[in-house]
């Protein structure tokens, strides 16, 4: 069993990414299911569906522009053993705003972008390019 489902979820969508595969098979969590929500929204994903009953699995469809990877970098930031936590006003930007950062906050997942105009600071999970 994974200890990290977050960084899991990061490696099972690289490497389908890698390989230039259509869709991966996630097990599914409400963590996961918002972080599928912020790829979508942040064009990185072409879209995600829930599947099974009981156990369910997210079904994400990886997007590519020809032959070219629209997700060219995946990064898993706060781990385990090393939380990293950052104020609204030290939330890092990404490739110079070309990329996303996500972040956990008091009032959910959200980007860096919406965490710093809601002046809310948090656990920074991963940056996406």
């Amino acid at each position: 069993m994974t200890t990290d489902v977050i960084a899991d979820m990061l490696t099972r969508i690289r490497n389908a990414n890698q390989r230039m595969l259509k869709t991966v098979n996630i097990p599914s969590s409400k963590m996961k299911l918002e972080i599928a929500n912020i790829l979508k929204e942040e064009g990185f994903i072409s879209s995600f569906t829930v599947e099974g009953e009981v156990k369910k699995t997210i079904t994400i469809e990886l997007k590519y522009q020809g032959k070219q990877r629209v997700i060219s970098g995946l990064k898993k930031i706060s781990k385990p053993g090393l939380r990293v936590y950052a104020p609204a006003n030290e939330i890092p930007q990404v490739l110079n705003g070309l990329g996303i950062a996500i972040v956990s906050t008091s009032q959910g997942i959200m980007t860096g972008k919406q965490a710093r105009l809601s002046n809310i600071g948090g656990e920074v999970l991963a940056f996406v390019w």
